[in-house]
């Protein structure tokens, strides 16, 4: 196989809370990058002095597993003043995957995306944030019961567990004291929504201003309660069960609301919206994922790319690839991704082809 002459870097970092990428998923899409470039690295960036290393290598893409890093490491994701690397390999004019700054700064907070996505007409459940060191009381929380708590700015269902869903102001009590200090977050409440969960991989056709939508259905394990949560544990173990959304009126309801909330985030290329239903089957947005777990086997986006199109893990990381490069028009890229797919397959599939 002839490779391609460019230079991809791989980014993460290793303090903990900052990164988006596993190791092991670093590893996985190293591999699939090493077999199509001519230079394909890693760069740990930890630190202002890390980011000026990459920015120094000159590479022709970043392939981003991570969004920011503090300026001050003592306050770490605390830090208001936070450096985001999409918003700096802008400004040197290098390419990187995925989406700019300001989408990843609402999908990081994750209050701040839902009332983008309130402002936008959309659905998602009412809510109301504790701050950390803010005292607690019903006045502050104008909200019917049930609830579900979580951390503001965490992903993988960090802070999720079987405590999540309170029924009374003792146990939402609790569960905030739980988050701001463990995680040393702010606390997100919102009226707890009862109905099955979907995860909608949204991936943007080559050359063509249509993405496809892709849900799927997760169905956690019961709990202790017997709430069905997709907690930090179940997503590590990655024990959810996966299903194929099949009615065409559900499946409909909830592309549309993907597209439409990924389209309010600013968001580009590739990412993840998780959207759960209420009482009436109505879907709502529950929070972004823009760089997602992208590990074989694991992880609803790999999950719903292949479940839905047949699309395995090296064309999909391939296509990620392909349109951060594809943003220069100097580029000519020819290596495996979406676009070897037929469009009868995509037809067949009945995925969405709308502009974000």
């Amino acid at each position: 196989m002839v490779k391609n002459h460019k230079h991809i870097e791989i980014v993460r970092p290793t303090i903990k809370g900052l990164s988006s990428m596993s190791s092991a998923s670093c590893d996985s899409i190293f591999d699939v990058l090493n077999k199509h470039f001519d230079e394909v690295g890693v760069t740990i960036v930890n630190n202002s002095a890390d980011l000026g290393d990459l920015i120094e290598s000159c590479p022709d893409l970043v392939f981003l597993g991570m969004e920011f890093i503090p300026t001050d490491s003592a306050l770490g994701l605390a830090d208001p003043n936070r450096i985001w690397l999409s918003d700096i390999l802008d400004s040197y004019g290098i390419s990187y995957t995925g989406s700019s700054q300001r989408a990843h700064e609402l999908e990081r907070n994750k209050h701040l995306a839902k009332q983008r996505v309130l402002d936008a007409n959309l659905k998602t459940s009412a809510f109301c944030v504790v701050k950390q060191n803010q005292s607690l009381d019903m006045i502050n929380v104008p909200l019917d019961f049930p609830l579900f708590i979580k951390p503001t700015d965490r992903g993988g269902g960090l802070g999720v567990d079987s405590d999540s869903v309170v029924h009374g102001f003792d146990q939402l009590r609790t569960k905030v004291h739980s988050i701001t200090t463990t995680f040393r977050s702010d606390a997100l409440i919102e009226e707890y929504l009862p109905g099955r969960e979907f995860s909608v991989a949204i991936l943007k056709y080559k050359n063509s201003a249509g993405y496809l939508a892709m849900p799927i259905e997760l169905v956690a394990p019961a709990d202790k309660n017997g709430s069905r949560l997709l907690s930090g544990q179940v997503k590590s173990e990655n024990v959810e069960q996966v299903l194929e959304v099949t009615d065409t009126i559900v499946r409909s309801k909830v592309i549309t609301l993907a597209l439409a909330v990924f389209d309010a985030l600013g968001a580009r290329d590739y990412g993840r919206i998780d959207i759960r239903l209420d009482n009436n089957g109505t879907p709502h947005f529950l929070e972004a994922n823009l760089i997602p777990s992208l590990i074989s086997g694991y992880g609803s986006f790999p999950k719903a790319c292949l479940l839905n199109i047949g699309l395995d893990y090296e064309p999909m990381i391939m296509t990620i690839a392909n349109l951060a490069l594809a943003r220069n028009v100097n580029e000519i890229v020819d290596v495996p991704e979406l676009v070897m797919m037929s469009s009868s397959v995509l037809q067949s599939s009945e995925i969405v082809f709308a502009a974000a």
